[in-house]
């Protein structure tokens, strides 16, 4: 099982590291054709554009994107050609996209400083000082889903499952203080911070939404 999250966790940055561009795949610049796996959101957040500007550009109606789909990612392209809709089918009624922060409410794992702020691809989460030894909570309710040093870059790991959207992250911890497969509640300690993994000892941390990563200050509360 530790294997299997290992190797997810992986896939996940490997699909978060790699950022669309607007020629890709003989689309126009300022275009994407939308690949296997994709989703709106990872779309709109590669191009920087909000998920709600993507789909006016494009006259989407819903979330719904299909394979080979070309759509427009730039306020300055040309419109890309509407797509045929069957003349029997309703409009559906746009659906409007909750903010990642109304679904789970974090708390922060370490009251240390931020020495390295969300910056991706480079930094996918945001790395807090503090001392060797030093406690590290859990952010929420959750399941342990991965508990091991499998991932080098990472040393020893935590990743706690929130619910079907959320996860977070905890590396280069100096001791893991839960086992895979625990349950644990917000604010129970969870691991001793450490420099596994790295050369100076910090916790970095993730929160990752729907499997893409997103700057942990939005769910955090503000200090």
């Amino acid at each position: 099982m530790k294997l299997l999250w290992a190797i997810f966790f992986l896939s996940l940055l490997a699909a978060c590291s790699s950022t669309p561009t607007g020629n890709a795949d003989g689309a126009p610049a300022g275009f994407y054709r939308v690949k296997a796996g994709d989703t709106l959101y990872r779309i709109a957040k590669n191009n920087n554009q909000s998920v709600e500007n993507i789909k006016a550009w494009n006259k989407l109606s819903s979330n719904d994107i299909e394979v080979g789909q070309l759509l427009r990612v730039s306020a300055s392209s040309a419109s890309v050609p509407a797509k045929p809709s069957s003349p029997a089918a309703k409009p559906a009624t746009p659906k409007p996209t909750a903010a990642p922060r109304a679904s789970i409410n974090l708390i922060w794992p370490n009251a240390g400083n931020i020495v390295q702020k969300y910056a991706p691809p480079r930094n996918k989460g945001i790395d807090i000082a503090g001392n060797e030894g030093d406690t590290i909570v859990a952010a929420a309710d959750g399941k342990v889903v991965y508990a091991g040093d499998g991932i080098r870059a990472y040393g020893n790991l935590l990743i706690i499952r929130h619910n079907d959207d959320y996860l977070t992250t905890y590396a280069h911890n100096q001791t893991l203080l839960v086992t895979e497969g625990a349950q644990v509640k917000q604010g129970q300690p969870v691991a001793k911070m450490g420099k596994t993994g790295t050369d100076s000892v910090k916790l970095h941390f993730e929160v990752r939404y729907k499997g893409q990563p997103i700057d942990p200050i939005g769910p955090l509360p503000d200090r």
